[in-house]
């Protein structure tokens, strides 16, 4: 089982490798690509179910026992977002075609589309902090191919700062790792976890903790440090901003998620309470550009921003019920982030602008794209009986037994106003009289082809609400792992 665990990293890069080598035959390489996400999607989804049985898979490469080689960790956790990822890469290979221009295509889309998720998978599954970094780096350099296909002057202008803020931040994510090393003389997860409890000088482990969360926050978008996210997410091609917006941040958020659950718990009352803070202000700052803006790709791509500060708002609280409602909403946000940016593309390529202002009722003509709407942003701003209902009730459950009423209240407001910037997009752009013909009748047949990738991502959100019961279990079983790091220590180091 250890090795099918690897092989949903491995798998993806092979199929990466496979594509670069038939680019140019297009007739081959988009059902093979196709074949290769549902294949990596199955296997995800396999390993999963033999951990929900079996328990944690540790896999120890090179016959070097845990801590001294490296380890590869398949909990719950990990495998549950390896899951989703591939949920979202499958959806978003289908839409592909639909969507990428040719010369888009020609560009090694998909050797780099199958990088980035082997590179998310491979972050998810590390049990070291150097081969995060590692993975981070391979789903970066992924993303830097992704959003300059096109070649458009918006892309390489907003590429250049993308490009350059995950630069600095990667240098500072190696020198912390060195940092932390010099102190507890090791880079594996479990190990330093039961180190750092060892170290007599605490200041030194607390400014390593802030650089790492400096890091972390910088790719999750965190209050103040998302300055650099919204446009870069727009300007690549949709089926580009849903892996992006769905996966990306993400990673950032786990990695805060897993290091501040494991390795940095001694300091709770000082970290997590700025934590708290952070949350109640990425979820306000980041909700209002999502209202400045008539750019519904923007729109979307700002409403990261709150549901980034949701996910921390569960981490700040630091209970077993605030970690599960991260986790729901978690898994939650990267399934409708993805349907979000699959969907306002389609809506953007039938409309012929992206542009609020300049839509009119688009629902008399393309109605399944209306309804879809509705229900995504039904759906994102937490509305029962949908998922992210779930998540939201089991943060703000969180938040008043720790009797957090600010952060509470901020995340209650910042809802309304996550409804109120979505609802727009169906009112002004869908709503209204009907008009003669469609704004570009030629594009409604390519449309019809992109609502079934969506449709299935919006039916995994429903799902997820309406049958929480089925699914709540082994989140809060997640949330009471992460609460006890010697349940993680022991399933990685055996004494």
């Amino acid at each position: 089982m250890s090795n099918l665990l690897a092989l949903t990293i491995i798998w993806p890069l092979i199929a990466g490798i496979i594509a670069a080598f038939l680019n140019n035959k297009k007739r081959i390489v988009r059902p093979l690509s196709q074949v290769f996400a549902v294949l990596n999607l199955v296997l995800a989804g396999v390993v999963l179910y033999l951990v929900s049985i079996h328990g944690t898979v540790v896999l120890e490469t090179g016959s070097y026992e845990a801590p001294f080689g490296i380890v590869i960790v398949g909990d719950l956790l990990a495998l549950t977002l390896v899951l989703t990822t591939n949920i979202i890469a499958t959806a978003c290979v289908f839409y592909a075609p639909k969507s990428l221009t040719e010369q888009q295509e020609s560009f090694y889309f998909y050797s780099f589309f199958f990088m980035l998720i082997s590179g998310v998978s491979g972050a998810f599954l590390t049990g070291d902090l150097f081969n995060l970094f590692v993975f981070f780096e391979v789903l970066l350099m992924a993303s830097y191919g992704l959003i300059v296909l096109g070649n458009g002057k918006a892309q390489l202008r907003e590429s250049l700062k993308y490009v350059l803020i995950n630069l600095f931040s990667s240098m500072l994510f190696v020198t912390t790792i060195a940092f932390l090393y010099s102190v507890v003389g090791s880079v594996n997860m479990a190990q330093v976890s039961q180190r750092v409890q060892e170290v007599e000088q605490q200041g030194v482990l607390t400014t390593i903790a802030i650089l790492f969360f400096f890091v972390f926050a910088t790719k999750a978008a965190v209050f103040p440090l998302y300055y650099w996210l919204p446009r870069p997410y727009i300007v690549p091609n949709p089926v580009v901003s849903a892996l992006f917006g769905a996966l990306l941040t993400k990673v950032g958020i786990y990695s805060i998620l897993r290091v501040f659950t494991l390795i940095f718990v001694g300091e709770v009352d000082i970290t997590h309470t700025i934590f708290i803070y952070l949350a109640a202000f990425t979820m306000i700052f980041g909700v209002i550009g999502a209202l400045s803006t008539h750019n519904i790709k923007l729109i979307v791509a700002y409403n990261i921003i709150p549901a980034v500060g949701f996910m921390m708002m569960g981490i700040g609280i630091f209970s077993e019920v605030s970690l599960s409602g991260t986790i729901y909403y978690l898994i939650n946000d990267m399934v409708i982030k993805g349907a979000l940016f699959l969907l306002v593309g389609a809506i953007a390529y039938v409309a012929g602008t992206s542009d609020l202002r300049k839509m009119n009722g688009l629902i008399h003509h393309y109605p399944t794209l209306g309804w879809f709407m509705f229900v995504s942003t039904l759906v994102l701003a937490g509305i029962p009986p949908f998922s992210g209902f779930v998540g939201k009730l089991l943060l703000i459950q969180g938040g008043l037994a720790n009797e957090e009423i600010m952060v509470v209240i901020a995340s209650l407001v910042s809802s309304l106003l996550i409804l109120f910037s979505m609802i727009r997009i169906f009112i002004r752009g869908f709503w209204g009289e009907k008009t003669d013909a469609p704004p570009h009748p030629e594009r409604s047949a390519a449309a019809g082809k992109m609502i079934w990738p969506i449709a299935v991502l919006l039916s995994i959100t429903v799902l997820l609400g309406v049958g929480a019961e089925w699914f709540y279990p082994p989140v809060e079983w997640m949330g009471e792992y992460l609460m006890d790091p010697q349940m993680y220590i022991d399933s990685v180091i055996k004494e």
